[in-house]
């Protein structure tokens, strides 16, 4: 915890990149075996509260798709509906292509459904028609 506190206050996060070494120490792949440890149930609970309290991301897949919904939140807001065009990016990030995603996510089946669940609740709609113009009777 030294070398990750000593870290954090040099770099102001303690997002450590999987191959860095602190001090001699392999302090990136210390961090990516705690990741491990709380993916599969083992990291001890005082230690996963000692790595929150020094910032650090458990899960950062998660922490990437809280941020991605909140800036789908934020166009929702300012747009007025959650249709957001593939080629769209928001703040740096390509959220039109990441809604793409998890619209095919849902196609196959692969979305948990509290994830489905709050994308509806801003708005998603899941598959877009398109729907000919119909002919004018003579």
């Amino acid at each position: 915890y030294r070398l990750l506190a000593k870290f954090q206050q040099r770099e102001r996060h303690s997002n450590v990149p999987p191959g860095h070494i602190e001090d001699g120490i392999k302090l990136g792949r210390w961090l990516s075996k705690q990741r491990e440890q709380k993916k599969i149930g083992k990291l001890d609970s005082s230690r996963e509260k000692k790595l929150q309290d020094a910032g650090v991301v458990l899960d950062p897949y998660a922490d990437q798709w809280e941020n991605q919904y909140n800036l789908l939140v934020q166009f929702q807001q300012r747009e007025g509906h959650s249709n957001v065009p593939k080629s769209h990016v928001e703040k740096n990030v390509r959220l039109g292509e990441w809604l793409g995603k998890q619209r095919t996510q849902k196609r196959r089946g692969k979305i948990d459904k509290s994830i489905e669940k709050r994308l509806e609740n801003v708005g998603v709609v899941w598959e877009f028609y398109t729907v000919e113009p119909m002919g004018e009777s003579v």
